[in-house]
């Protein structure tokens, strides 16, 4: 009974997802019908995500969906995850994913504005009936097998482990959240609102957009460090196609991100705020499409029928083009009650964000143009290309940089002002730099044997940004702006540190990592970054659903004590596939990485062997996470919530950016 469950819980969902949009979006705007066909809609998603669950916590082998990705030795963690290891059961964590972002909008915007709050809940409702309807008539996880099988195949073996448990649940509230600044777009192009719903549109949008970054940007995060241990590649990021679909609308939301609060703060980029909300969406639904379609052949990939990716295709068309046709239709809407704004000046902080969203915007392009142009070709039948890391970081590094170079002054310019006289401040962080580019050298030299022009750049600019940022942050403490210093100020100083770090760690990696595939026999050695890897035996190990054949290291490096590193050969339960499970000895400025390779065969028990060295790798991970906790903590700003309509008697005074520089101190 629990697919019968599941499916009518299913169905359920995607008919309240169809009064929902009708309550939204129909002739007359019904709020209070839209609140209740979205708790419905959640209900009934999330009863189906349980349902299925349990079919594979209780090994119900009756379903097609725990054959096929099941077997009666996996552990009950990867049986829990398994739910969305699969095409079918990860567009249905889509669909529920979908509906908490619906609650989230519904619980955000209907105490400002209910109508507005209703319509933007119908758009959500649109969406969720698409792709809840593409679940249950092309994507069914409920479908019976009868008689059933006696035992399941077993989830993809590079799937169990730890990472997939929070990986595709983390990606998916980044994906899906880009929905809300989309239907917010879209609800204000659909009818006539009130100014009030213009105001409410640039500010909760930010929040939004806010969390839906961090979301993404922990998904990417973990995913980079789950194929660093996992795959055995040893690297952090390889631009795979797939990996590429999130990266998309990540800079999307980054560049949406950064245009609302020129948005909100000064009446600028309306327009491109609104493409920018539509962008980020159809960028998603690309990536979707990208991973589950069968036109990619990559260890992210879980579909390979081409009648779902026609649907998806279809429903990309649908909603590019309808989006561009309702905006063309009614895009004055977006900008009604704003005043205009006065040029503004070359060296401000408008000035500033609209270059910051220009590289954003040609990231995002190249990265488009990179992942599309071989699959035009091979769909033209006009042949077969690779574009490989050489095209990405010969296109990505000269965007990078001057983006970074961007955060030198970002803290300190105001709005619309010339603020060059703020340049003095830099003081401090003209010093540091100046210090760094004569000692860096010299450190570098010192302990990786060379140094170069982009990798000291890299550097430098990094060691900017960070004391900028630092200083900016201390001298507006020191004023007393304490409690302006809760939300939004706090989550820019970690987000710009964040990619302090991101560079630093990029740079080293690029610039002074080592890889070498070498021949050990037991008892070998083998000399790296000035340490000493013996390979000592090799040993057989049996988990609850793999064997594997386990090789013992031990790591001696200068002035700390031996220690050992086991790398494995896995044979997974229901699977010919061999994984590697790598050894890593991490540290906060280097991981020596070892993951065991083919054996040689030649009767003398030796190995191929990659071993590396990974200098700073985890300042990536950990300016990530800090780019992550910045939005997180700039999204849960409370001023985003006191919205309060304008008196019609009398104009409001312009309201205080909490993120403005201070003014300068008279004599």
């Amino acid at each position: 009974m629990t697919g019968e469950l599941g499916h009518l819980m299913l169905m359920l969902a995607w008919l309240a997802a169809a009064v929902q949009a009708w309550a939204g979006l129909g002739p007359r705007v019904q709020p209070r019908l839209a609140g209740a066909a979205m708790g419905w809609q959640l209900a009934g998603s999330g009863a189906a995500m349980l349902a299925l669950a349990w079919a594979f916590v209780q090994h119900d082998f009756s379903l097609v969906y725990v054959v096929q990705h099941s077997h009666s030795s996996l552990p009950l963690a990867y049986r829990i995850a398994a739910v969305w290891g699969g095409h079918e059961g990860s567009m249905l964590l889509w669909g529920f994913v979908l509906a908490l972002w619906s609650a989230a909008a519904q619980a955000g915007l209907q105490r400002h504005d209910r109508v507005y709050a209703a319509r933007v809940l119908g758009v959500l409702g649109l969406v969720s009936l698409a792709i809840l309807g593409f679940v249950l008539f092309t994507s069914n996880p409920f479908v019976r097998l009868l008689p059933g099988a006696a035992e399941g195949q077993s989830l993809n073996p590079l799937l169990q482990d730890p990472g997939l448990v929070l990986h595709p649940p983390l990606l998916y509230l980044g994906y899906v959240g880009t929905a809300l600044p989309f239907a917010m777009t879209l609800a204000l192009l659909w009818a006539p609102a009130s100014p009030q719903a213009t105001r409410l549109w640039a500010r909760w949008a930010r929040p939004y957009t806010a969390a839906a970054l961090a979301f993404l940007s922990l998904g990417i995060g973990l995913g980079s460090w789950w194929a660093y241990y996992e795959l055995g590649w040893g690297g952090w990021w390889f631009w795979d196609p797939v990996e590429n679909a999130s990266l998309m609308p990540w800079l999307a939301l980054a560049a949406l991100l950064h245009a609302l609060a020129a948005r909100e703060q000064r009446g600028r980029f309306v327009h491109w705020s609104a493409a920018l909300a539509i962008i980020a969406f159809v960028l998603s639904l690309l990536g979707t499409f990208l991973v589950r379609s069968g036109v990619l052949t990559s260890v992210h990939a879980f579909a390979s029928d081409p009648r779902r990716g026609s649907v998806m295709l279809a429903l990309i068309a649908v909603t590019l083009l309808g989006s561009l046709a309702l905006y063309a239709r009614a895009a004055a809407r977006l900008s009604e009650g704003l005043r205009e704004q006065p040029p503004a000046a070359p060296w401000s902080r408008d000035s500033a964000l609209a270059v910051n969203n220009l590289l954003l915007v040609v990231a995002c392009a190249s990265v488009l143009l990179g992942t599309l142009y071989p699959l035009a070709l091979d769909a033209l039948n006009l042949g077969k290309i690779s574009v490989g890391p050489p095209y990405f970081d010969a296109v990505m590094a000269p965007l990078l940089l001057p983006m970074a170079a961007l955060l030198l002054p970002a803290a300190w310019l105001h709005w619309g002002r010339d603020e060059a006289p703020l340049l003095r401040r830099f003081g401090p962080t003209l010093a540091a730099v100046a210090l760094a580019a004569v000692v860096l050298p010299g450190l570098l030299q010192q302990h990786y044997g060379s140094w170069s022009v982009p990798v000291l750049l890299a550097l430098l600019l990094a060691l900017g940004v960070t004391v900028s940022t630092l200083h900016w942050a201390a001298r507006r403490l020191r004023h007393g702006r304490w409690r302006d210093f809760g939300a939004g100020p706090a989550g820019m100083v970690l987000a710009h540190l964040g990619v302090a770090a991101f560079v630093v760690g990029v740079a080293m990696v690029k610039g002074h990592g080592i890889e070498r595939d070498v021949r050990l026999a037991p008892g070998d050695r083998h000399e790296l970054a000035g340490c000493s890897l013996q390979f000592e035996h090799m040993g057989a190990l049996k988990g609850p659903n793999y064997e594997s054949r386990a090789g013992r290291f031990r790591l001696a490096c200068e002035g700390q004590p031996p220690r050992q590193l086991f790398s494995e050969k896995r044979a997974y339960v229901g699977s010919g596939m061999p994984m590697t499970e790598s050894a890593i000895d991490a540290g906060f400025t280097r991981d020596l990485y070892v993951a065991l390779g083919e054996e040689i065969g030649d009767g003398s028990g030796a190995w191929s062997v990659r071993v590396q060295f990974k200098p700073f790798i985890r300042w990536i991970w950990g300016g990530v996470l800090l780019m992550a906790l910045g939005s997180f903590w700039a999204a849960a700003a409370r001023r985003y919530r006191r919205v309060q309509p304008a008196p019609a008697s009398r104009p409001q005074p312009p309201e205080l950016d909490p993120m403005a520089p201070l003014p300068e101190p008279t004599p």
